[in-house]
């Protein structure tokens, strides 16, 4: 006689088994995923007004395991104005320094002008993405679903890759993959990682790490966590 299983019991130890027995349970709708990531991203422009928060920069050459510079800023973020960025303490190469770091954050700036920030969103707008049906992972404790992205056109900032989002509510969790366009002739390709905690309701980065190599500058790493964040949200009506 077949002894059955308390469903109560029955979804307590389905972690144990395994993502996929349930996703089998849980049928995931890849229309629905793809549509919570882009309501997302537009809530998160709609109703976040003002942000900051420290991010800490290590850049690493070679096989060197200590630092070539490092770099921590002041991140303030208001909407419809952008970002700015405040220099706090800054150490190491000056040539890294001035020719690797300082060009980061004009950068970082650029991409965060109101008029052409959400060109960078992760959005079916800005990129073809298709759920992978049955890959599944748990990243700090989250379980991920996978979804394959290809930017609509290449940028140094698009990535080609995977987003890996929180099966319940579909919200951000972290994003590996490479550049889809180098920055310039004399850069490698980039690999990246971007993670994301969820604060306030909104997938906010923690931490980053970027790497490439090239002919003429060999290999760059680089590291970068946030901490500290504080936010204005706009007010509930």
């Amino acid at each position: 006689m077949r002894t059955q299983v308390p469903s109560a019991i029955f979804l307590a130890i389905m972690p144990l088994l395994g993502m996929p027995g349930l996703l089998r349970a849980q049928q995931v709708d890849a229309s629905a995923v793809i549509h919570d990531l882009d309501t997302a991203n537009v809530s998160r422009h709609t109703n976040l007004l003002e942000y900051t928060n420290l991010e800490h920069y290590v850049v690493y050459r070679g096989k060197d395991q200590q630092p070539a510079a490092e770099m921590t800023v002041r991140v303030s973020y208001k909407k419809g104005a952008g970002k700015s960025y405040t220099i706090l303490k800054q150490s190491g190469s000056g040539v890294v320094l001035k020719y690797g770091l300082h060009p980061l954050l004009e950068n970082e700036k650029a991409i965060n002008d109101p008029a052409r920030v959400a060109q960078s969103w992760f959005t079916s707008a800005n990129y073809d993405m298709q759920l992978k049906p049955g890959v599944t992972r748990i990243i700090n404790g989250r379980n991920c679903l996978a979804v394959a992205i290809s930017p609509r056109h290449k940028a140094p900032n698009l990535v080609e890759g995977t987003l890996w989002v929180d099966v319940r509510d579909h919200s951000l969790v972290e994003v590996d993959g490479v550049a889809s366009k180098k920055p310039s002739v004399f850069a490698g390709t980039t690999k990246m990682t971007r993670s994301y905690v969820k604060m306030t309701g909104y997938a906010m980065a923690t931490h980053a790490q970027a790497e490439s190599s090239s002919f003429l500058f060999g290999r760059t790493a680089v590291t970068i966590d946030y901490s500290d964040y504080h936010f204005r949200l706009r007010s509930a009506e």
